[in-house]
Formats: structure tokens, sequence, C-alpha cells
């Protein structure tokens, strides 16, 4: 074994509980400050609900994933690692890996619709589905803007978002985050936890205030089903492919903003 192998193993056999830990908080305020920001900046236009639009509230995360994505980094090769294997990329398995995420996405659709109507169910019982068209959309947070300026808007978000936040929240809430609690406690343990900052996260994306407690609980569902995938198949890539996708069928609809009627 050379020196350079000899310290690598050392520093991937350090526990480091607490700069994971110190990672997953971090993500989320940068997340809820991204999302004051974004409301202040829209704020003129007429757009007044906090959280905001989630259409806008992706612009936020351009400069928080770009950051999250070097704070990692640094964490990841300070351990002697590479992202790349905490990815788990290999070109030979490229194929089965996007099966495997297009598989994910369905296994973590199912809890995670059923968790939506659970809780919509728990607070609003018979009008559940009424109640949906006031909770999940509020016309308060859209801005008075041009059309064009809001195509452009809904391009950038969709050109961004999920080639972007995909990767990064998995290498920060699935890979360095809940690996590095495994180090100090048992990794059902490090899985709830990890989740419970993802649905925390998430709350600053909902579209209603009345839509927090839903996408918290939906979300946090969604966290344990993604940490014990990435646990079993030792890689991220499979449910980086399954995040990516749901990203892109959440942000690729505002494209049709482009051709609504002025």
């Amino acid at each position: 074994m050379t020196e350079r192998t000899r310290i690598r193993a050392a520093l991937e056999a350090r526990p480091y509980a607490g700069r994971a830990t110190g990672l997953l908080v971090g993500r989320v305020a940068l997340v809820g400050v991204a999302s004051v920001a974004v409301w202040a900046v829209f704020l003129p236009t007429g757009a007044t609900a906090f959280p905001p639009s989630p259409l806008f509230a992706v612009l936020g995360m351009v400069l928080v994933n770009l950051v999250c994505l070097w704070w990692v980094r640094r964490l990841v090769h300070d351990r002697g690692g590479r992202l790349r294997d905490l990815i788990g990329y290999a070109r030979a398995r490229l194929g089965r890996d996007i099966l495997w995420g297009l598989l994910w996405l369905v296994v973590l659709y199912v809890p995670f619709a059923l968790t939506v109507l659970g809780v919509m169910a728990l607070q609003y019982g018979a009008t559940t589905f009424e109640a949906f068209e006031t909770v999940f959309f509020d016309p308060a947070s859209v801005p008075d803007l041009p059309q064009w300026a809001m195509s452009m808007l809904a391009v950038v978000a969709v050109l961004t978002f999920a080639p972007l936040n995909a990767p990064v929240e998995e290498l920060v809430y699935r890979g360095y985050g809940q690996q590095g609690i495994a180090t100090r406690m048992p990794i059902a343990f490090a899985v709830v936890v990890s989740a419970l900052f993802f649905g925390a996260q998430h709350v600053f994306y909902a579209p209603t205030a009345s839509a927090v407690l839903v996408y918290a609980c939906a979300f946090f569902v969604w966290g344990i089903g993604s940490g014990i995938i990435a646990h079993r198949q030792g890689r991220l890539l499979p449910i980086i492919v399954a995040h990516f996708l749901v990203n892109l069928f959440s942000t690729a609809p505002a494209l049709a903003i482009a051709w609504l009627p002025q």
C-alpha cells in the first residue's frame, strides 16, 4: 500500500457526521434565504404571496446549487474522494442505471402521491379535491410581467433547474449527508434525518402557505425512499436519473407561457 493510499484510507475511515449535518443545515438555510430573496425581488411586480411561486423560486436555486456543489465537492475532496465515485458513474452500466432510474421514478412517485392525498384528506376531508384548486395555486404569487419576460424566466428555469438541482440534491442529501451521519449513527437514523432535512427544504417550494405541510410530508416520504435506494445500490446515479425526471416534468409545463394569448 502506497503512502497516498494509506492517507486516503485513513481519511475515509474518519467519522464525519458533524460536517454532514452542517451541510444539510446549510443547504436548507440557503434555500430559505434564496426563497426570501426571490419573494423580495418580485414583490414590486405584485407577487405578494410567500412562499413565492415554484416557477420563480427555482430561479433562486441556481446560485444555491452552485454554492452547494462547490461545498460538497470540497468536503468530499477533503476526505480523499471524488464526486464521480460518490455518484457511481460507470460507462459500462449507464444504460442499466437509466433504466433503474425510470423504475425508481415509479416506485417513489406512488407513496409520494398517496402522501399528498392523505395529508390533504386529513386537512380538508370531504372537500379535498375541491381544495386542490386553491392549495396548489395562489394568484397572488404570479408577478405582473410582460409575456416575453415570463417566457424568458420559464426557459431559464427549465434549462437550469433539473440538470443542476437533481445531482446536487442527491450529493448533499443521499450522498455526503446521509453517508456522513451513518458514520456515527445507524443507517436507518441517517436515512430519516436526511429525509427530514429534504422535506424541510421543500416547504420553500410550496405554492401556497396551505401547501407547506403537504410538501413537508410528501418530500419526507420521497426522501426516505430515495435514501433506502441509494444505500442499497451503493451509488447515486439511478436516483439522480429519477430526480432529474421529476424536476424536468415539474418545470417543463412553464414553457406553455410562451403560447398563451396575450
